[in-house]
C-alpha cells in the first residue's frame, strides 16, 4: 500500500486505543511505525536487480517479527519523540506495536504478496480486496483523524479503524463477484482453468482484472462489477516455456536463476512478451485491465556472460490512450 495509507491507518489504531491526553503523540508514533516495514526497500544491489523483489515485503512484513520491528522503533522514536510527550518506554512500544502491526496486514490486502509467515515460508500471501493506492479506502481514514485531533476524541480513530476493516471486505464481496464472472468467461471459451484469480484494477474496487491459466496460455479480461455487470474481452499470451522461447540459454546461468526467482515473484504468472521476444513479464498487472501491458518485466541478453543478472524494466503505461480506455472502464462505458 502506499506510505500515506500506510501511515494513516498505523495512527488510526493507537489513536483509537489510547487515552485522550496521548491521542496526538500515540498518533505520530502510530503513524512513523506504520510505515517503518517499508525501509526494506532501500535494500538494492547495483548488480542484483532482482534483490529488490526478494527483500521488499518479506521480514520487515512479518507477522513474527512485529515485536522485533517495533521494539526498533521505539528505540528511536522514544528519546525522540514519546519523552516529550512525558510517556514511558513501554508506553512508547505499544503504540509503536499497534502501528507497526497495521502494515503488513494492510499490505496482504493487495495483490503484490507479502510474506506474512517469514522465516517459516516464503509463500507470499494476498487477499487480492483492495488496489495498492485507492482513493476511497485513504480519505476517509484521514478526514476521520483529522477530526480526531481537532475534536480530541478517540471515537474518530476508532470509526476509521472500523473503516480500514470495512473496505476490504466489502472488496472481497466484488472480488468473489469478479471471479464467478470469470469462470462463466472462461466456460464460454470452452476452457477449464487450471486456476483464476480476480484483482483490483488501479484506484478502485469496481473494475477487476480477470487472469485465469489453462495448459497453454494465461487470458486476461475486465469485469465492471456493480449494480450491473459489465465484461471486457482482452488479451491471451502463450506460458513461459523457456526451452522454447529461450533455445539459446544456458540452464546454468544466472539469467536461468533469474527467470525461476522472477517467476517466484510473479506467483509464476509469467510469459513471454509479445512484443519483445527477450522480455519476460508478469501477466497480473497492467494499467488496462483486460491488457498485457505489463508494468514490469526481466530483460534477458544472448550475449550476456554466464555469471550476469537479467535487467529488470518498469513499464509505466501512462499515454492519454490507456488512461482514457481505463477511465470508459470505469465509468462503465
Amino acid at each position: 500500500m502506499d506510505p500515506l495509507t500506510q501511515g494513516l491507518l498505523g495512527a488510526s489504531l493507537p489513536q483509537s486505543l489510547s487515552k485522550k491526553q496521548h491521542l496526538v503523540v500515540a498518533g505520530i508514533l502510530g503513524l512513523l511505525s506504520g510505515m517503518a516495514p517499508d525501509l526494506d526497500t532501500l535494500i538494492r544491489s547495483s548488480n542484483d536487480p532482482l534483490l529488490y523483489l526478494e527483500f521488499h515485503r518479506q521480514f520487515t512484513h512479518s507477522l513474527l517479527f512485529i515485536p522485533i520491528g517495533s521494539l526498533i522503533c521505539a528505540c528511536v522514536l522514544h528519546p525522540l519523540i514519546g519523552k516529550k510527550y512525558l510517556l514511558s518506554f513501554k508506553q512508547s512500544w505499544l503504540y509503536c506495536a499497534l502501528g507497526y502491526a497495521t502494515h503488513s496486514l494492510l499490505d496482504f490486502c493487495t495483490s503484490y504478496g507479502t510474506q506474512l509467515f517469514w522465516p517459516l515460508t516464503t509463500e507470499r500471501y494476498a487477499w487480492n480486496t483492495i488496489s495498492v493506492i485507492d482513493p476511497m479506502f485513504t480519505l476517509p481514514i484521514l478526514i476521520l483523524l483529522v477530526f480526531t485531533l481537532i475534536k480530541k476524541n478517540h471515537w474518530f480513530a476508532r470509526i476509521a479503524f472500523f473503516w480500514a476493516l470495512l473496505y476490504p471486505l466489502f472488496g472481497l464481496i466484488q472480488k468473489e463477484r469478479a471471479e464467478e464472472i470469470g469462470w462463466q468467461i472462461a466456460k464460454q471459451r470452452g476452457h477449464e482453468p487450471l486456476r483464476l484469480e480476480a484483482k483490483p484494477s488501479f484506484a478502485n474496487i469496481l473494475v477487476w482484472k480477470i487472469v485465469y491459466e489453462t495448459n497453454e496460455k494465461y487470458f486476461v479480461d475486465a469485469v465492471r462489477v456493480s449494480t450491473s455487470i459489465k465484461v471486457y474481452s482482452g488479451e491471451s499470451t502463450a506460458r513461459l516455456n523457456i526451452e522454447r522461447d529461450f533455445p539459446w540459454l544456458n540452464m546454468h546461468s544466472q539469467q536461468a536463476k533469474d527467470i525461476e526467482r522472477f517467476r517466484w515473484f510473479s506467483q509464476g504468472f509469467v510469459a513471454q512478451d509479445p512484443h519483445n521476444p527477450l522480455r519476460i513479464i508478469d501477466v497480473r498487472y497492467s494499467i488496462v485491465p483486460n491488457q498485457l501491458k505489463a508494468l514490469w518485466s526481466i530483460r534477458l541478453s544472448p550475449s550476456a556472460p554466464l555469471q550476469a543478472h537479467v535487467e529488470f524494466d518498469t513499464h509505466r503505461d501512462n499515454n492519454w490512450e490507456s488512461r482514457a480506455i481505463f477511465i470508459k472502464m470505469l465509468l462503465g462505458s
